[in-house]
């Protein structure tokens, strides 16, 4: 594909990255309203006992009409240091999990005022870590479903089923608690990254039906 049009979201499911490693070019979505309950501020790991949902808080408001680009990320707990030992437990024995640990530690130790700058953050890093050059643009103004040619702001929502993607193969590969839970498709990129380290980029490329 040429340019694609994603959301944007934190650490991306494998069906989010997937899109944007097969495209030339890809655009990030900063001019549309707050949706809550979505991958814009989620994001799933594999923990010791199943899959783990971890969710950024922001700050109160009417986020409903709020641009992404304006909604500040909220402090009143601790959420990163959380979220981040819970990674880090969940990923310590992985292959990949100390080779890359402070690459993706930083992204969680920095306080950041706004969501999409951590979006785009997270993004950029796991692009730096798989050694992935690609062409990142943010969108100026927001536009209407039909208006780019390859929009897939709506397809990567937890409300869509990924198994209903035809573009979309969920790779099978190892992963920590594979074992005993069997193989859990398309979580956050941070689990391919960790489980398969460079590898990982064979899953992506794979990943995508043409």
């Amino acid at each position: 594909m040429d340019t694609i049009v994603l959301t944007s979201s934190f650490f991306p499911n494998i069906q989010h990255f997937t899109y944007l490693y097969n495209a030339q070019k890809v655009m990030i979505e900063c001019c549309e309203n707050y949706q809550k309950k979505t991958y814009r501020n989620r994001y799933e790991i594999y923990g010791a006992n199943g899959i783990v949902p971890l969710s950024v808080p922001v700050e109160k408001g009417n986020t409903q009409k709020q641009i992404i680009k304006d909604v500040r990320i909220a402090y009143h707990t601790s959420w990163n240091e959380t979220h981040w030992k819970t990674i880090e437990s969940a990923y310590n024995s992985s292959p990949y999990f100390l080779y890359y640990e402070d690459e993706i530690r930083a992204v969680f130790m920095k306080k950041w005022d706004f969501l999409l700058d951590m979006n785009i953050a997270s993004i950029n890093t796991i692009l730096n870590c798989f050694e992935i050059k690609k062409e990142i643009e943010l969108t100026s103004t927001y536009n209407l479903s039909g208006y780019y040619e390859n929009d897939f702001r709506e397809l990567v929502q937890p409300k869509y089923d990924f198994k209903n993607d035809s573009k979309f193969i969920p790779i099978e590969y190892r992963q920590v608690f594979g074992l005993k839970y069997g193989f859990i498709p398309n979580l956050s990129i941070l689990d391919l990254l960790f489980n398969k380290g460079p590898e990982g980029l064979l899953v992506l490329r794979d990943g995508f039906f043409i």
